[in-house]
């Protein structure tokens, strides 16, 4: 098997690890997990939880190192319109009504670590 592959599939390993780790941090801030991995037309979303009554929407950035800069870092224009479609779609899709919320989960270290840090950005907006 090539490099290319074998680095793919880590990155896939540890953004599926972050996302597990991500639920399980959300969890113990108090929220109710709804969905994992939820697909949509507009793409995937990462974690759909609730929170105080309200849906939100997360997406999960892991990186082992910040030599290339923080996992919020990455999330584009391009990626918070997919975001926001993807959102409107599953509300639309489930007959949802009321306030719901993008935000980002970042994560700094290797999933599974004692030495993984967490940061929770609510409502996120993209310039």
């Amino acid at each position: 098997m090539s490099d290319f592959f074998l680095k793919n599939r880590y990155r896939q390993n540890i953004g599926k690890c972050g996302e597990a780790a991500a639920g399980q941090y959300l969890s113990g801030q108090g929220c109710s997990i709804l969905e994992m991995n939820q697909r949509t037309p507009e793409g995937e979303i990462d974690l759909i939880v609730e929170l105080a009554g309200e849906l939100r929407f997360v997406e999960v950035k892991t990186r082992t190192s910040t030599q290339y800069g923080n996992p919020e870092e990455s999330i584009t224009r391009s990626k918070f319109d997919h975001m926001t479609r993807a959102a409107e779609w599953y509300t639309m899709e489930h007959n949802l009504t009321g306030t719901w919320h993008l935000d980002v989960i970042a994560i700094k270290g290797k999933p599974g670590s004692e030495e993984m840090d967490f940061e929770w950005f609510k409502d996120v907006e993209v310039e």
